[in-house]
């Protein structure tokens, strides 16, 4: 059995490599970009605007109101689901990952990755909200799968392609919905709170050992897992109305608390931030870095790991989290892609910054060489960081935030996979995923191994290719939908005629609602 793990994390680190070092990394950051350059920068030259309609207009109530229409949900609702689904444990063991693995400078690389990702995820549901549809339930229906299908595979000679990348993307979704988005979410959880909040009497029957690991599985572990099955049940079972209730409620409360308690932590440290700033520069350009006691390690595998956890933690080109945005009650597509720019801008610029400063300043990595202080790894870095200042507040503090974060991390990705699960199989076997979802969060309970991990990382590349695929070859689309908006929206210009999708029945019905709003 050893020896099958073995070759199956072999396989998995080959694939891994090729998906992320060969090709990975230059289609992530070239559509980036493009996308960047055909947009003039949208996220620079128009930050006022993105900022004013996102984060600005949180209050207004055609934002943060609930839609009463079947088909859609409230565009707060479809951020927060989103940002369910990102801001997860990537923020605080991915960004821990990343120095650990990459040194101080890896931070840099997930600054860039966020930067050109802004643009690559506004793309996304630019594609995402002009190639909807409705299912048999009036409910959007959205995301790579449909823009390949319908947007890539409408070019002449690419009907075949289109629908296979489609069907490709849904594949590797279902499946890294149940890693990334299950597995190593739940593992985490449960890891995190059985060794923060003991309970003796349950952590001391021993269920089985790994011979491998020399970890054991433990009966509190395993009623953990219980726990966060029967209460992931009630809300995925009842749908994404259901996934958006919880999520708007959840999301907003827990990245505030994260927030404030990682302020405190770098305020505490303050005479460090300077210092903390200078070793990410200076390791990410350095030709050498330290980091985890490991000399050597080249400029390039420092940007594989800031760029590895920078897709991991904000999932810009996953192509993911369009499926959620494509619900939003939403009519102009680039409104919503102005709401990826700050999921990535959230995620990434200010909440794994603040991740990486809390690890940076506390002294548990030497600023001067890379060097790893600390033996611990991953979430527990953050949490040693957080106990230094606070004790057991402290590594409680960070154990109900992995909690919060992760949860609503499984909670986003069981929207994901049911839809991708329903582009493949059809609307009615919807159930038949939601229900083995659930039950594999047991699964997730009892692991004992990195190796979900891993596996993660490598389908979360898979998924990657032919969504970025068809990001690129409808560039043009996302470049003309964008200077149409501008041209009304911004430069105020008169009768330019609105591009909301590329259907015109819906075309038509959403300039209908959009007169009966008002927004006309």
């Amino acid at each position: 059995m050893d020896n099958f793990w073995q070759q199956l994390s072999s396989m998995n680190d080959a694939v891994n490599t090729f998906v992320w070092v060969t090709i990975g990394l230059v289609l992530l950051l070239g559509t980036g970009v493009l996308m960047t350059i055909l947009t003039k920068f949208f996220q620079v030259t128009h930050i006022a605007h993105w900022m004013k309609n996102t984060i600005g207009s949180i209050f207004h109530k055609k934002v943060l109101g609930h839609t009463q229409e079947k088909a859609s949900i409230s565009q707060f609702q479809a951020l927060c689901t989103a940002l369910a689904a990102t801001v997860g444990v990537g923020n605080i063991a991915g960004t821990a990952t990343a120095i650990v693995s990459g040194g101080p400078g890896a931070i840099f690389w997930m600054w860039v990755a966020a930067f050109f990702g802004m643009m690559t995820n506004y793309a996304e549901n630019v594609l995402g909200i002009y190639y909807r549809r409705k299912d048999a339930h009036g409910e959007w229906a959205g995301g790579a799968m449909y823009y390949l299908r319908d947007g890539l595979g409408a070019k002449k000679g690419c009907r075949g392609i289109g629908k296979f990348l489609g069907a490709l993307f849904s594949v590797f979704c279902v499946l890294a919905s149940f890693g990334i988005g299950n597995l190593s979410q739940v593992n985490t959880i449960v890891t995190n709170v059985t060794s923060v909040f003991r309970v003796d009497a349950l952590s001391n029957i021993t269920l089985y050992t790994d011979a491998a690991t020399g970890v054991s599985v433990n009966l509190y572990m395993l009623v953990v897992g219980l726990v966060i099955m029967a209460i992931a049940a009630l809300v995925i079972i009842g749908g994404i109305k259901r996934i958006a209730a919880v999520t708007e409620k959840i999301v907003p409360f827990m990245v505030v608390l994260y927030i404030l308690g990682a302020v405190a932590i770098v305020v505490i440290h303050f005479t460090n931030i300077l210092p903390a700033l200078g070793s990410i520069f200076r390791f990410a350009f350095g030709m050498k870095a330290v980091a985890g006691g490991a000399a050597g390690i080249m400029v390039k595998e420092v940007i594989t790991w800031g760029f590895k956890r920078g897709v991991f933690s904000n999932e810009a080109g996953l192509g993911s989290s369009v499926m959620v945005h494509s619900a939003s009650n939403v009519k102009e597509p680039v409104r919503q892609g102005m709401w990826g720019i700050f999921e990535v801008f959230a995620d990434t610029i200010v909440i794994c910054t603040l991740t990486a400063l809390v690890v940076l300043t506390s002294g548990l990595v030497d600023l001067d060489t890379g060097y790893m202080i600390s033996t611990s790894n991953k979430v527990v870095l953050v949490s040693e960081a957080f106990s230094n200042v606070f004790g057991f507040t402290g590594a409680a503090f960070v154990a109900i935030a992995v909690f919060l974060f992760a949860f609503s991390t499984v909670l986003g990705w069981s929207y994901y996979g049911s839809r991708a699960w329903q582009y493949l199989f059809g609307e009615r076997s919807a159930m038949i995923y939601k229900v083995v979802f659930v039950a594999a969060i047991v699964l997730g309970a009892l692991l004992t191994t990195s190796l979900a991990w891993d596996i993660s990382d490598t389908f979360n590349g898979l998924m990657m290719i032919p969504n970025l695929i068809g990001v690129l070859a409808l560039s043009q689309t996302v470049m003309k939908i964008t200077r149409n908006y501008v041209a009304r929206k911004i430069k105020n210009q008169k009768g330019v005629e609105l591009m909301l999708s590329f259907d015109e029945e819906i075309q038509k019905e959403q300039l209908e609602k959009m007169r009966q709003d008002g927004e006309l």
